[in-house]
């Protein structure tokens, strides 16, 4: 019998702007263990500069941006750092 997929928490950033959807994947992310991954949504379109910018400072994989009509769904993987 395989191990269950753990459930990934997902960010409600929707309608915020810069820089609560940073702050809120940073919060996210201090919660999971190195490789631990969230999922944060977001309709501030800056969101997608800013978040790839956090996640390359930070050490973190930035694992997929999905876009939507209502926003995006940014997929992270917390680094090694933290």
């Amino acid at each position: 019998m395989s191990e269950p997929t753990p459930l990934i928490p997902i960010i409600d950033a929707r309608g915020l702007a810069c820089p609560q959807p940073v702050l809120l994947a940073r919060a996210g992310l201090a919660q999971q263990k190195p490789g631990g991954r969230i999922q944060l949504l977001a309709t501030d379109p800056m969101s997608r500069v800013d978040l790839a910018a956090f996640c390359a400072r930070r050490g973190h994989t930035l694992v997929t941006v999905t876009g939507a009509a209502t926003g995006w769904c940014f997929e992270i993987e917390r680094g090694p750092r933290g």
